[in-house]
C-alpha cells in the first residue's frame, strides 16, 4: 500500500512501501523533482537498482520547497526509516539540527556536507566533478569550430563553478587560446528547475560564438539541451548520461554516479559506515558517457585525447584544480 502524506500543508508525496523485518531506506530528493533527467533521476535510479536486486522496499519523497526539509528528515527517521539518504546541499543543516535527535538512524547527505565529529551517524559523500568536466572540456574544445565553448549552471554556488572550473581547465588544455563563457541561472534554488531560462542563456551564449554549452543545472538543463539542438550547435550533459535526450546533438555527457553512492548506502543498510566519501575519476565516481547516440561526434583522436589524459589523473601525473580549495580558477574569472 502507498500512504500519501501531505507536508506542511505542500504537495510532497511520501511513498511508504509494505514493510520488511529490517528497516526501510529512504530517499528525499532535491528541488526540481525525482524525474529531472539529471541528479535526482541518478540518484532514483540508484534506488530503484538496490530495490529490485534485493527485492526490498525504501520511501521516497519529493519536496516542494525549502520549508519540507526539517520535517521531511524528522517524519522519516519517526517513521523508522534507516538509513535515509538525501541529494543536494541544502540538506546539509536541516541533518545536522536533527540527526542528534535520532543517533541510532544514519544519514546521508550527497553533496552537502555535515561535521563528522559532531555527528558521527551522517556520511558525507562528495564527488570530484571538476575531474570528469575537465574531460568533457577537453573534448568540447576538440569539438568546437567557432573556438568558443560555454557553461551555464543552475544555482550560483561553488559545488557548480567547480564544474565550469574543471571544464574551463580541459579545454584550455587542448587549445589554449579557446573563448570560454560562463553563465549561471539564479542564486535561489529554484535555478535547479527552470528550462525557459536555460534556453535563453544558451540562445544567449550562441550570439556569443559558443558551439559546445555544458549545463549544470539540474532540471534546467534539459532546456539548455534543447535549445543547443534547435540552434544547430552541440551540447554537453550532466549527472545522468544525457546523450539519449537529443541523439546526435549531445557531444557528451559528464557522468556524476549518484546512482551509485544512493545504492551503496541503501545497500549498507543501518550498518553503513559513515566516514567521509569523496568518489573521484580513480572510484568511477565521475567520467563521462559514450554510446550509440553520441558515437558520431567522437573521434578516435578525441577519445584517444580525453583517454590519456583521464589515465593522468587517475595516477596523479595530472591534477585538475578544485575550485572550492579557494575560489579560484587559473583556467577562468568568473
Amino acid at each position: 500500500m502507498t500512504l500519501m502524506k501531505n507536508l506542511m500543508g505542500a504537495a510532497a508525496t511520501l511513498a511508504l512501501t509494505a514493510g520488511l523485518a529490517s528497516a526501510e531506506p529512504a530517499i528525499i530528493y532535491d528541488l526540481g523533482g525525482k524525474f529531472d533527467k539529471s541528479f535526482n533521476e541518478a540518484a532514483f535510479n540508484g534506488a530503484e537498482k538496490w530495490a529490485k536486486e534485493t527485492g526490498g522496499t525504501y520511501k521516497e519523497l519529493e519536496m516542494q520547497n525549502e520549508a519540507q526539509r526539517e520535517q521531511a528528515l524528522r517524519s522519516l527517521a519517526e517513521e523508522g526509516a534507516n538509513p535515509i539518504v538525501t541529494t543536494g546541499f541544502g540538506m546539509s543543516d536541516p541533518i545536522a539540527a536533527v540527526a542528534a535527535d535520532f543517533p541510532d538512524t544514519k544519514f546521508v547527505t550527497i553533496d552537502g556536507w555535515v561535521d563528522p565529529a559532531a555527528h558521527p551517524n551522517v556520511l558525507t559523500i562528495g564527488f570530484s566533478e571538476h575531474e570528469g568536466s575537465y574531460l568533457v572540456g577537453m573534448m568540447a574544445a576538440m569539438a568546437s569550430k567557432t573556438g568558443t565553448v560555454s557553461f551555464i549552471g543552475g544555482m550560483d554556488i561553488p559545488l557548480i563553478r567547480n564544474f565550469a572550473c574543471g571544464y574551463a581547465q580541459g579545454a584550455k588544455a587542448v587549445k589554449p587560446d579557446v573563448t570560454f563563457i560562463s553563465s549561471m541561472t539564479g542564486t535561489t534554488p529554484a535555478a535547479w528547475n527552470d528550462p525557459v531560462k536555460g534556453a535563453e542563456l544558451a540562445k544567449a551564449q550562441k550570439a556569443q560564438g559558443s558551439d559546445v554549452i555544458f549545463a549544470a543545472a539540474g532540471g534546467t538543463g534539459v532546456g539548455v539541451l534543447q535549445a543547443a539542438a534547435d540552434e544547430g550547435i552541440l551540447s554537453v550533459g550532466v549527472d545522468s548520461n544525457q546523450n539519449y535526450l537529443f541523439p546526435g546533438k549531445v557531444l557528451t555527457s559528464m557522468l556524476k554516479r549518484v546512482d551509485v553512492a544512493v545504492y551503496n548506502s541503501m545497500k549498507a543498510g543501518d550498518a553503513l559506515d559513515t566516514t567521509t566519501q569523496t568518489l573521484d575519476l580513480k572510484a568511477d565516481g565521475v567520467g563521462y558517457a559514450m554510446d550509440d547516440n553520441n558515437a558520431a561526434l567522437v573521434t578516435p583522436e578525441m577519445k584517444a585525447a580525453v583517454d590519456a589524459a583521464a589515465d593522468k589523473i587517475k595516477s596523479g601525473e595530472l591534477v585538475v584544480h578544485d575550485y572550492r580549495t579557494d575560489n579560484m580558477c587559473p583556467a577562468a574569472e568568473f
